[in-house]
């Protein structure tokens, strides 16, 4: 399955990877594990199996592939946001857990994304970083408005700064080991994220 298709969800299912998703599954592996830097084109040509520049049929280069991997991941994580937050009219605490359950398994099935944005966004040129902040900022305000309304009087700045804080925690799993199985560490992250919202 590629970036896009776990950031999207049940949507991208059942899809067959082109060879296109392919290198850029690929390439975000790379780029996660050596930096942006770090890597070539020539380097995404050889972990892919073809030449550095037979990418360019597909690629314009690798400001072009990591907004090809960052993007899309900024704009699945709002729809999903927003679908989870419909889920539950009347409901803050469900909505709350809700979008916990959803960015915990998005941060376990995307630890390269989760690199990318953390060291990577930078890299991009100015349109489509501007792109991806936008999208950050409309997720966030899914959750300040659940954390307003489980937390009534608390300012908006500060349920951002909360959101920020449990973004924090959650998107910790590139730097955690396997020593801990998935579903155990799912469950400690979405115990630990919501123990936090509700203090």
């Amino acid at each position: 399955m590629t970036v896009e298709q776990q950031a999207r969800g049940a949507a991208g299912a059942g899809r067959r990877r082109s060879r296109k998703d392919e290198i850029l599954e690929i390439a975000v592996g790379l780029f996660a594990a050596r930096g942006y830097h770090g890597v070539s084109m020539d380097d995404i040509g050889a972990a892919a199996g073809v030449t550095g520049p037979a990418l360019y049929h597909h690629f314009a280069g690798k400001e072009a592939m990591l907004a090809a991997a960052l993007i899309p991941v900024s704009d699945g994580l709002l729809a999903g946001g927003r679908e989870r937050s419909a889920g539950h009219p009347d409901d803050p605490r469900g909505v709350l857990e809700s979008l916990i359950d959803f960015h915990v398994e998005f941060a376990l099935a995307n630890p390269a994304v989760i690199a990318l944005h953390l060291h990577e966004l930078d890299r991009l040129p100015d349109e489509p970083r501007r792109q991806i902040r936008r999208l950050q900022r409309l997720y966030v305000e899914e959750w300040v408005t659940v954390l307003t309304a489980l937390h009534p009087g608390m300012p908006a700045s500060e349920a951002r700064v909360l959101a920020h804080a449990a973004f924090g925690l959650m998107n910790s799993t590139p730097f955690l080991g396997g020593e801990v199985d998935r579903r155990r560490r799912a469950e400690l992250l979405r115990d630990a994220t919501l123990a936090a919202l509700l203090a």
